[in-house]
């Protein structure tokens, strides 16, 4: 007689009920990834209205539970995804939040560990490359169960501007940011390609660019301070952010394989170390398979360097435990 194996649903916890949470939940909802979202807010009542709004979705998008939960949640998650945290304010930089929201990481993943949890742990709350690194010593975990979104949204910018300034598809654009998910980021140019054309061939012989290498200064500028724009406009980015969450947790969920710049604890790679930063990643069930290390121009290295030493300094002006 056939042994029957046992069904796991594919569940994901997200801390955090507010814009992004809320937004991310939504977007997963939709895409038919999870069979499980469970909410978790200190506001009940936020994360008690955003679950009975999204549900009474349930007829429009595939079947999915979704509902409020408790920390004990947690042990069963083959995702836990962190939204919480205050909010950046217009005008103020990601490394600003550190103090407020180093605390908040902490105390969750504390409560994580607590519930012997066996899933993949994402970190969201900005800064969130330092926050990624202070989570992971704060879980005592393998650091390929932690990671930070990093720059998956930078990189979906730097796709989107170049597919629109040179007319193409951003499905044949292919592009990376890498370091800090903020003002310190580096845009590998030598990694970006135009449907196999290195974009360092196709500029010079586009008629669109003219002084391509201020065009790519430019574009470079407008992916790095994206994000200020859109809280100045609207206090908050979620929709974009929500998106790439949702390809994360695609390539997790559904052990993809993907290749994603998540925020990643590098012990080595790109010859850096006692920092989490924005690289290429295949990602699958059990979270980070391998990292992968491209060959970068000097400048790009050195960039990096530069962005790490950031990150490092900002790791260091709090107490890790």
């Amino acid at each position: 007689m056939r042994e029957q194996s046992t069904w796991l649903p594919r569940k994901v916890v997200i801390v955090g009920a507010g814009a992004v949470g809320s937004t991310f939940a939504y977007a997963l909802a939709m895409s038919g990834v999870a069979d499980e979202i469970v909410l978790l807010d200190n506001n009940t009542d936020l994360a008690k209205g955003q679950a009975l709004d999204l549900s009474h979705g349930q007829p429009f998008y595939p079947p999915v539970q979704i509902r409020v939960g408790t920390t004990e949640d947690f042990a069963t998650a083959q995702l836990v995804v962190i939204t919480a945290g205050t909010k950046q304010k217009p005008g103020e930089s990601r490394l600003s939040l550190l103090q407020r929201n180093a605390q908040i990481v902490r105390e969750i993943v504390g409560e994580v560990v607590r519930q012997n949890a066996s899933g993949v742990l994402l970190i969201v709350t900005n800064p969130v490359d330092v926050l990624t690194y202070v989570a992971w010593q704060k879980a005592g975990w393998a650091r390929t169960r932690v990671i930070g979104s990093g720059t998956v949204l930078d990189s979906a910018r730097f796709r989107y501007l170049l597919s629109r300034h040179c007319n193409v598809d951003t499905q044949n654009v292919h592009a990376y940011v890498l370091g800090e998910h903020g003002d310190s980021e580096v845009p590998a140019w030598s990694m970006t390609h135009i449907a196999g054309v290195p974009i360092m061939h196709h500029c010079p012989k586009c008629n669109q660019c003219g002084d391509w290498k201020a065009t790519h200064k430019k574009i470079a500028e407008e992916v790095r301070d994206s994000a200020y724009h859109i809280i100045g406009y609207k206090g908050a980015t979620n929709f974009a952010v929500g998106l790439a969450l949702v390809r994360i947790a695609s390539a997790i969920l559904r052990n993809q394989h993907s290749v994603l710049t998540v925020s990643a604890v590098l012990d080595g790679e790109y010859g850096l170390r006692n920092v989490a930063l924005g690289v290429p990643c295949v990602l699958g069930q059990q979270g980070i398979e391998r990292i992968l290390t491209a060959s970068l121009s000097q400048d790009e290295q050195t960039a990096l360097e530069k962005s790490a030493a950031t990150l490092r300094r900002a790791i260091e002006s709090i107490q890790v435990t």
